[in-house]
């Protein structure tokens, strides 16, 4: 089964617990299924775990728990991948901008994969497709139809779930991207191993902003607060992986990003990446750990207005 049927298998299970997620579940005049999981909708977590497992083509067991973080006890979501590739890279990575004239959002999910035709090197044929956004706003029957034209699709087999970041579902979906994170870090530095599994846990920041506010924060969730493992085959340099190795590490992320002037590309990219790492070498049987979690940066994040 491909990761856009898979999605759309966890689809149906929100559409039958629509209530108690507390979403809304909308037919647009061409047919469409929107999920509202958190723009009008309230949404919930157990609405963003399910949000992400979509997002992530089914690829994941993501589970929901609590933790202490120096005395504080937040709720936190888990990640365990045997397909990190696919699920995190392929999928959940937020690498659609979709835009039209009056909307934009930034899209994950399998139907990226029907989009790229390839790209990322991994195709799957399918007559359904389902994208997950991050937006503050609803898409409508025009972002649908781009959506549904550029996945090969048509509209009535189309899903697009919303939920905006100041939103309960926002929140818990942002902290399982933990190990996409990491991955996409090592990417970027060029790092050539090949990741058979990984496992990542993360707190999720309680809604207290706006979306602005709010993304600060759950990035900080990821950024002082997250744990991954992850087994490779072949040796990595550890170190450079956390975003304590980053230029722009100390601060809460809203901090930083109002010292950039609020320009995202004057920020050092090497911040968005876990707290702490622990890589397996499956080949050698060498462990090796990097980073740590950072409670009292956690605490200040969660306190910031």
């Amino acid at each position: 089964m491909g990761l856009n049927a898979n999605a759309a298998e966890i689809v149906e299970e929100m559409k039958d617990r629509a209530e108690e997620l507390r979403i809304e579940v909308l037919e647009l005049e061409n047919r469409a299924t929107v999920l509202d999981c958190g723009v009008k909708a309230p949404g919930c977590t157990e609405a963003g775990r399910l949000f992400s497992l979509v997002s992530m083509g089914g690829l994941a067991k993501v589970t929901v728990s609590s933790e202490s973080y120096g005395g504080l006890r937040l709720p936190v979501v888990k990640v365990d991948t045997g397909e990190p590739y696919l699920a995190c890279m392929a999928s959940q990575k937020a690498a659609w901008k979709v835009k039209t004239d009056r909307f934009f959002a930034l899209g994950s999910g399998p139907a990226r994969v029907l989009a790229e035709k390839g790209k990322g090197g991994y195709t799957e044929d399918s007559d359904v497709a389902v994208l997950a956004l991050e937006s503050a706003a609803l898409p409508d029957e025009k972002v649908a139809r781009h959506v549904a034209e550029r996945c090969g699709v048509r509209p009535e087999n189309l899903t697009l779930l919303a939920a905006r970041t100041a939103s309960e579902t926002g929140s818990t979906q942002v902290s399982a991207r933990m190990v996409e994170t990491a991955l996409f870090k090592m990417e970027r530095l060029g790092m050539e191993a090949e990741v058979v599994h990984g496992a990542g846990t993360a707190p999720i920041a309680p809604v207290t902003g706006d979306d602005i506010h709010m993304m600060g924060v759950e990035n900080d969730m990821i950024i002082y607060g997250s744990q991954v493992s992850l087994r490779v085959k072949g040796d990595v340099d550890v170190e450079a992986i956390p975003s304590g190795s980053s230029s722009d590490y100390g601060a809460p992320f809203l901090e930083t990003f109002r010292r950039a002037g609020y320009d995202f590309y004057k920020i050092d990219p090497g911040i968005f990446a876990p707290a702490e790492i622990r890589v397996e070498n499956i080949l050698s049987g060498e462990v090796k750990t990097a980073g740590k979690i950072d409670p009292e940066m956690i605490k200040k994040a969660l306190e910031s207005r």
